[in-house]
């Protein structure tokens, strides 16, 4: 992974997966789903940026993100919100999974994968996909079988703006069928 190279547009909007260390179901917990709310807040304090779509998983967080025309740094965004969750999260009495003492002298925590996976969005049709991937992801993990029931997404918000009609996504769609984390993750 060392060669990889990230995409960075001063006014781009980019599709994010962000993981918990080992995939541990961190946001199963409202303190949990609280402390990265008030993370978010934190962040766009300093550093704004549009929520466009975002989905909030038990072990990671899928979103889109439009940042300011002038401005390309997500990865100091990710960076604050990881910081300030992992800090509140534990002060909390959150817990972490157990990390090296290699990781440990690079002042990593066991709550967050070191990375995410980010893509830049080409055009419309390649954010359509991937807004759409967003707020089906409760369904496809079988958390769900009414995007209505799940709480912790944008699509209430896209729902009430008449962008998603109310059984959006409740029957068997082929288009979702070749979108995959394997695909986007």
């Amino acid at each position: 992974m060392s060669d990889y190279r990230r995409c960075y547009i001063p006014g781009g909007s980019y599709f994010f997966t962000v993981v918990t260390e080992k995939r541990m179901p961190v946001f199963v917990n409202d303190t949990a789903r609280d402390c990265l709310r008030a993370a978010f807040r934190y962040c766009l304090q300093t550093y704004p940026f549009q929520i466009n779509a975002m989905v909030m998983l038990p072990d990671h967080i899928h979103a889109i993100w439009t940042l300011p025309i002038d401005d390309y740094d997500y990865s100091k965004r990710w960076g604050i919100i990881k910081k300030y969750f992992t800090q509140s999260w534990l002060a909390l009495g959150g817990h972490e999974q157990q990390v090296s003492a290699s990781k440990r002298n690079y002042r990593r925590r066991g709550v967050w994968q070191r990375r995410f996976w980010e893509h830049t969005l080409r055009n419309q049709e390649d954010y359509n996909r991937h807004f759409d991937y967003i707020h089906y992801n409760p369904i496809k993990h079988g958390i769900v079988k009414n995007l209505l029931d799940y709480p912790y997404s944008t699509f209430h918000r896209w729902l009430k703006q008449g962008i998603y009609p109310e059984n959006w996504g409740m029957k068997y769609d082929p288009y979702f069928e070749f979108i995959t984390l394997k695909n986007l993750e």
